[in-house]
């Protein structure tokens, strides 16, 4: 008598896809808070103010929709045009200068030649600790046109000093002191950047001749290039976004000789309550920071070997 042997089923095993997804899913739970606020906090704001620059939005109204008048608008506005001239104006001048000091006063902190360069580092760092409206009322006082140090200093030499932050010709050079006077965390990053470049190169290049200046400009200056991007591309995202010391200091003053994009937005916004007319402000100047951004990093040159 044949008997039908009954087939017991395999036991199922868990598919490595299975095991996949599941670490999927608690991966996706744990940066869930993350994703969320950048949906809620970032994403969602960028988009409202992309469609805020096409309506005609003052808060207490419903937005209307007017197409591209807000940007027409903006090339017209002669406090605009101002605003951007001055920003300009940081970026062509006060960028370039406060670049210049910072990798000069790093070189001279990187030799090794030099004694007592730690103390300094921490003199040039000091102000970045200084919180922005304790530096900017102690700069107000500084450049006091009858009691300030800094026209003190020069009644020694025989030269008088002009009323800073109120003069149309000073008040721009006035900030630019100020912003070499926070460089502290440049040199430190471009203390880092020399540090990293060989003892060798100097020392085939003295072989060869070449003096400290020489050394400079064909060693020191191109390997430092991408520690230079860096340091110059977030200066000039810092003078685009340059709001608190404006503000406090001269408040756009005098004849808005110091008004800056950002302040002129933020008034436009929270002063005057055209919020759309804002938004498109706020457009303009991410492309316009982006525009500049790539032209650095083309002149750069952006992802290629420093040797």
């Amino acid at each position: 008598m044949n008997h039908a042997t009954d087939k017991q089923p395999a036991p199922i095993k868990k598919s490595k896809m299975n095991i996949r997804q599941k670490e999927t899913i608690h991966g996706l739970l744990f940066i869930s808070p993350w994703v969320i606020g950048f949906l809620i906090f970032t994403l969602y704001p960028i988009c409202s103010s992309l469609y805020y620059s096409l309506c005609e939005y003052q808060v207490i109204k419903d937005p209307v929709f007017i197409g591209f008048d807000n940007y027409k608008t903006l090339f017209h506005d002669k406090t605009f045009l101002k605003a951007m001239s001055n920003t300009f104006y940081m970026v062509i001048l006060g960028v370039p200068i406060t670049t210049f000091i910072a990798v000069t006063v790093s070189i001279m902190l990187n030799n090794k030649k030099l004694h007592y360069t730690g103390p300094f580092r921490i003199v040039f760092f000091i102000p970045t600790l200084v919180p922005t409206v304790v530096a900017c009322l102690l700069w107000i006082w500084v450049m006091q046109p009858e009691t300030g140090i800094v026209n003190k200093l020069l009644g020694y030499i025989g030269i008088k000093g002009p009323g800073w932050l109120s003069s149309m010709f000073w008040s721009k050079p006035a900030l630019i002191l100020m912003m070499i006077w926070t460089c502290g965390n440049a040199i430190i990053i471009y203390l880092a950047g020399l540090q990293d470049i060989p003892g060798s190169l100097y020392e085939s290049a003295a072989l060869d001749g070449a003096g400290f200046i020489r050394q400079t400009i064909s060693v020191t200056i191109p390997l430092l290039r991408s520690t230079l991007l860096y340091n110059m591309v977030t200066l000039i995202i810092g003078v685009f976004q340059w709001f608190a010391e404006p503000y406090i200091m001269t408040n756009g003053g005098p004849d808005n000789q110091t008004m800056f994009y950002s302040l002129y937005l933020y008034q436009n916004a929270f002063s005057y309550f055209k919020m759309g007319y804002a938004s498109a402000m706020a457009w303009v100047l991410l492309l316009i920071a982006l525009a500049i951004i790539l032209v650095l990093f083309k002149v750069f040159r952006f992802g290629e070997s420093d040797y």
